[in-house]
């Protein structure tokens, strides 16, 4: 990736699609970056990844799901920040927050670097420092390399998660008839990967695979959440029973590196992509 200068702020337009970035692959397309999303007002702006297709064409993310519309592809959810909300809805009744694109610091068709606000009330919480790559994996497969830092601004001690943990990374699928095939490997099914840290876990239909993997040894510590029901997703949770603390000026870094395949893949080929993934070898 090179380097790039900012670009002039777009014209604010109610009729052509939100300002993005297309990412590709071998000069395929396979995702697409809304950095100046326009939502309705009652939710919290953040940039997001949607869609995300496999190098055959089939879609692996959902957007704004009618039973949860504050999921976002793959995006940072994160729902409360120094007590703020940063999710919204029509139930939600503090100031909202907002993730605020500053500038572009690498901008490629093969990923960017992005510099992001997260304000509320006015006041400037955490700047976020943001990766996303397109790595190559061999044939019918590859991987989006997500690097997310955010560094603690105010001044003082603030918490982010939610009052119950949770927050962070959250990859949402599209809806399907029957739910997706979930398994990590330490087990099998949602129950068994839920709110547990895992080196992987995987996602399976007949039409696609994704298969997640935390890059760091902080982000293997975190526990994955899974639902496979109604808007179903992969999320890697920042905060646990509390939300994280951040002190002044200090930074929280996570790493997530996810396989997107086409077609089902058993245990055994998730195992050998997770060790590409995560650079350590991975135990079927």
């Amino acid at each position: 990736m090179t380097p790039v200068s900012p670009p002039n702020p777009p014209t604010p337009s109610l009729t052509r699609r939100p300002p993005h970035t297309v990412l590709r692959h071998e000069n395929r397309a396979v995702g697409t970056y809304v950095h100046r999303p326009r939502l309705p007002g009652t939710f919290a702006p953040g940039p997001y990844l949607h869609p995300v297709r496999t190098l055959g064409g089939v879609t692996v993310t959902g957007l704004r799901p009618a039973e949860h519309p504050a999921r976002l592809g793959v995006s940072m959810a994160v729902p409360e920040v120094a007590g703020r909300d940063f999710r919204g809805g029509p139930d939600r009744l503090d100031p909202r927050g907002s993730q605020r694109h500053l500038s572009w610091l690498l901008r490629d068709p093969d990923g960017f670097v992005e510099e992001l606000s997260w304000t509320a009330g006015g006041r400037h919480l955490l700047l976020e420092r943001r990766t996303v790559a397109v790595r190559g994996l061999g044939a019918g497969c590859w991987a989006l390399d997500f690097t997310s830092a955010l560094t603690n601004v105010t001044g003082q001690e603030i918490g982010i998660g939610g009052a119950g943990g949770a927050g962070g990374f959250f990859w949402t699928v599209p809806p399907r008839p029957e739910p997706p095939h979930v398994f990590s490997a330490d087990g099998e099914g949602g129950a068994a990967v839920h709110g547990r840290p895992a080196d992987w876990l995987a996602l399976a239909t007949d039409d696609w695979t994704l298969v997640f993997a935390g890059a760091t040894g902080d982000t293997r510590a975190d526990p994955w959440c899974v639902r496979t029901g109604e808007h179903a997703g992969v999320g890697s949770a920042l905060a646990r029973r509390r939300p994280l603390p951040i002190a002044p000026a200090d930074t929280v870094t996570r790493r997530i590196v996810t396989a997107v395949a086409d077609g089902r893949l058993d245990r055994a080929a998730a195992a050998r992509i997770a060790g590409q993934l995560s650079g350590k070898g991975a135990a079927v």
